[in-house]
């Protein structure tokens, strides 16, 4: 049956899959025949309804997600379904395929070229051919060869849409991503200008910190802003003093050249730029500091933005100022010999302080916007971390979570064991995989001094692999130039590092390290959490004097190994090991030496077992052992060796060396039961037969014990 159903199945993959393609051939091949011979109209109507259904189910397909192999085969079924309805009304029109209304077809074929996959629009092409020439042979009895004009007209028509047309798509985008990418770095040196952005060194390290479009749309929200309170503020000024123009133009970082970036002007011939802020009004401005005016028949010459001088009779040049920097200098100019007065010139002044605080607002609403970006990343960073309970959660969240707030090329993550001074490289993402698990001494290495110090290392994040040692001299990360040490720190106490690095310089400036550091804090309390869980995991599951398991964590295990045990009819057996005339030894050695005899016990089963049996002390000097896939000629060749190894151990003392023996038994599933109360009753029956008999032995449990350990 499941063959059956397997072929069945991929039956209606491929009809699903080509369902389309057997339509579009099926159909044309109907057309064929109903032109060859009149068939019944209501055969016709159901064959041109199937095509229109499949063409809209396919043009609703074609408007989601596809792969680009789908999509392929998806507009070739497309195009020879149209092709096909296409045929259908050519043969209803007059003149049939020499009427003039065939050009249809060629119309098809090129929007095929122009808009499909090119395998698509091959196969549109051959299509269109294949199906003419069965309609010219068949329907229409003529030779195969008389085809081969339209078959010739419909592969030109194709090939030249499809190179004329996508080299002017490719054209048109090409222009389009170079006028897009042409706006947004004006957008940038906007912002540049306004100190919206820092340096392009720096901006490099900023927009590492946020999502592209998170960062544009910062830009973008500012510069407008700034333009528009600007270009308020010119206008203004050109409409109530009589200006022709009014310009602010921005001094380059180099205090050189200036820049126009706002005007507001009643001539359109203006000058592009840059200008030299080295001569005429605007120096005078720039080196006084104060706003200087000029009026009379020279006062053109002063005006830099012009392409062609117009009349100019009076020009004034206010700077602007900001903590003492000069930013850039407002000049306007007018027509008429009209000199500014001095109150105009405070006019102008005041209008400079308006410029300069609409752009101070707007620096803090991005400093603001970006803080909060920063906080919600945070936030997420935190909400991970929280949701880590183990050592390894907490190491990958700790990774994922700096991906959000630097560009790096690997992460490391050290812990450090007090007890034996040794560090662990415990994680490591990115380049530097065979460093993972290497272990190293506490020495004068970047990550000890953090660890001891618990301050970042190296400053400024500038590191130099001549001269500094990150973890020992044999252990060192990938030679990158910027590196960053922070410290795991936990109530003043460092628990690791976290090391990062970066092929570009200045990775971790100013701007990224504090955040890194708060993060960092988090990691450390989140793995210090996960810690502590795994301690108390350790405390509830595990028996404190021999680490073995616990009761309750052997019976939880036993009851689940027992039902796999049924389950797959897989063997399984129980050993239960008791200490011989243990009392005595605490009365006569003391319990400090029982206590020696307990662990060196636990010492020896662990030695004895294998990695798939679950040993456990089950209280005082009683031990058990639950072992999977093992019958009872295995189990007791295991109780038989851990019974020698007891008798033949040495147990020291103040009093002397101590030699105590053990009796064990051992029980079967199913002849002991199929639970696990049943089978651990039948195993305690075995050991007691083992101690009644004589002790220092072991026994199997048989069916005649029932009872005899009541």
């Amino acid at each position: 049956m499941d063959p059956l159903v397997r072929a069945a199945f991929g039956l209606q993959q491929l009809l699903s899959r080509f369902s389309g393609t057997v339509i579009s051939v099926a159909s044309a091949v109907y057309l064929v025949f109903w032109t060859a011979q009149a068939q019944s109209p209501w055969h016709g109507w159901l064959a041109l309804a199937v095509v229109l259904v499949s063409l809209v189910f396919r043009v609703v397909r074609r408007l989601g997600r596809l792969s680009p192999k789908a999509i392929a085969w998806l507009d070739f079924e497309l195009f020879s379904h149209i092709q096909v309805l296409c045929y259908v009304a050519v043969l209803h029109a007059p003149g049939r395929l020499d009427g003039p209304f065939y050009p249809t077809l060629y119309a098809i074929v090129m929007l095929a070229a122009a808009f499909a996959r090119p395998a698509a629009a091959v196969g549109t092409l051959a299509f269109s051919i294949l199906t003419e020439a069965a309609l010219s042979s068949i329907a229409f009895g003529r030779a195969v060869e008389d085809i081969w004009p339209h078959a010739l007209l419909m592969g030109v028509f194709a090939f030249l849409n499809m190179v004329v047309f996508r080299a002017e798509i490719s054209r048109v985008r090409r222009l389009s991503k170079q006028r897009i990418a042409g706006e947004i770095e004006r957008m940038k040196q906007a912002a540049r200008s306004y100190r919206l952005l820092g340096a392009p060194s720096s901006a490099r390290e900023r927009v590492s910190l946020h999502p592209a479009e998170d960062q544009a749309r910062l830009l973008r929200s500012g510069v407008d802003e700034i333009h528009q309170a600007t270009t308020y503020a010119l206008e203004m000024l050109r409409r109530s003093l009589r200006l022709r123009t009014a310009a602010l133009l921005w001094l380059d970082r180099a205090g050189t050249k200036l820049s126009i970036q706002e005007i507001s002007s009643s001539d359109d011939n203006i000058a592009p730029g840059p200008f030299s802020a080295k001569d005429g009004i605007v120096a005078a401005a720039i080196a006084r500091g104060e706003t200087v005016s000029l009026q009379g028949d020279k006062a053109g010459l002063h005006v830099p933005y012009y392409a062609d001088l117009p009349e100019v009779g009076a020009v004034c040049a206010a700077p602007l100022i900001e903590a003492g920097h000069i930013r850039g200098v407002l000049v306007v100019d007018r027509p008429e010999v009209d000199p500014f007065t001095s109150i105009e010139e405070e006019l102008l002044a005041s209008a400079t302080h308006f410029m300069l605080r609409a752009i101070e607002n707007e620096r803090v609403f991005v400093q603001l916007e970006r803080a909060k970006i920063e906080q919600g990343k945070l936030y997420r960073a935190v909400d991970t971390l929280a949701g880590a309970t183990t050592e390894l959660e907490v190491i990958e969240a700790c990774v994922s979570s700096a991906r959000e707030f630097a560009a790096f090329d690997y992460a490391i993550v050290t812990l450090f064991d007090r007890s034996k001074g040794e560090h662990e490289i415990c994680a490591v993402s990115g380049e530097g995989d065979e460093l993972l698990g290497e272990r190293f001494r506490h020495n004068a290495g970047l990550v000890s001094m953090v660890v001891a110090n618990r301050h970042p290392l190296p400053y400024r994040g500038d590191y130099d692999a001549a001269r500094q040692m990150v973890f020992s001299r044999k252990l060192q990360p990938p030679d990158m130039p910027s590196l960053l040490v922070l410290p795991l720190i936990v109530h003043d106490r460092a628990l690791g590092t976290l090391v990062l690095g970066s092929r570009r310089r200045g990775a971790f400036g100013d701007s990224v390290r504090p955040t890194l550091e708060v993060l960092a804090s988090h990691v450390a309390v989140s793995l210090a959490n996960a810690r502590m869980v795994k301690r108390l995991e350790e405390m509830a599951t595990t028996d404190g004097m021999t680490g073995l398991f616990n009761k309750r964590a052997l019976t939880e295990m036993a009851q689940q190994k027992v039902k796999s045990a049924i389950r797959f009819k897989k063997a399984l057996s129980v050993l239960v090991c008791d200490i011989d005339h243990f009392k005595k030894v605490n009365d006569t050695y003391g319990h400090d030496v029982g206590d020696v005899v307990i662990r060196g016990f636990g010492e020896v089963l662990k030695r004895t077992k294998r990695d798939t049996d679950v040993v456990a002390r089950f209280g005082g000097e009683e031990f058990v052992l639950v072992c999977e896939q093992t019958d009872a000629e295995g189990a007791l060749l295991l109780a038989e060796r851990v019974r020698s190894e007891i008798e033949a151990t040495t147990f020291h003392s103040e009093a002397g060396p101590l030699k105590v023996t053990c009796s064990v038994g051992v029980a079967t599933l199913p002849q002991a039961g199929e639970s696990w109360d049943s089978l651990f009753k039948a195993t305690d029956e075995a050991l007691y037969v083992s101690k009644r008999t004589g002790r220092n032995r072991v026994t199997l449990w048989s069916a005649r014990m029932q009872g005899c350990a009541a």
